[in-house]
């Protein structure tokens, strides 16, 4: 038997205010995309925006459905559409906020398990990390090199 440890740092700002000007560009395009989100069942809004090598940012925002939980999550809606409208062009960063119409969301929200690993494939297949920048509605942010830093051990096509 052998013990591995691995490691994962973040850089936490105290609000938006602290943000680098890009940072705070793609941050701001995420909340208002958010705003317009397709919540009516969870009343969990989402905004998700992807900065590409190419300088496009692409935005994507939770959709739901009545055949809950068929819907979609606003960070695989924004890399989807990247995806598909720039396909091999690299992300740069992912800035992702969230917020609730029934309670003030004043702590970091990270992508969930199913958009980790999604958003893991694009990482592992572009060779170059990208920074995750996530808050809620208001309060703390949370920045991370990598994607690959929120989902160690991760799955990719090497198991194929």
């Amino acid at each position: 038997m052998r013990k591995i440890e691995f490691s994962a740092s973040a850089t936490i700002f105290k609000d938006i205010t602290e943000l680098s000007s890009e940072d705070k560009v793609l941050m701001d395009k995420a909340i208002e995309i958010r705003k317009t989100a397709y919540a009516p069942y969870s009343k969990f809004n989402v905004g998700a925006a992807l900065l590409l090598e190419n300088n496009e940012i692409v935005l994507g925002n939770n959709q739901e459905s009545a055949a809950y939980p068929s819907g979609m999550c606003a960070e695989r809606v924004a890399i989807w559409k990247a995806g598909s409208s720039f396909p091999g062009v690299k992300i740069k960063k992912l800035a992702i906020s969230a917020s609730s119409l029934i309670s003030k969301v004043d702590k970091p929200v990270g992508p969930c398990g199913a958009c980790r690993q999604t958003l893991s494939e694009y990482e592992i297949n572009q060779k170059q990390p990208f920074p995750v920048i996530f808050m809620g509605e208001v309060g703390e942010i949370v920045k991370t090199e990598s994607l690959l830093s929120l989902l160690p051990f991760s799955f990719d096509s090497s198991y194929l």
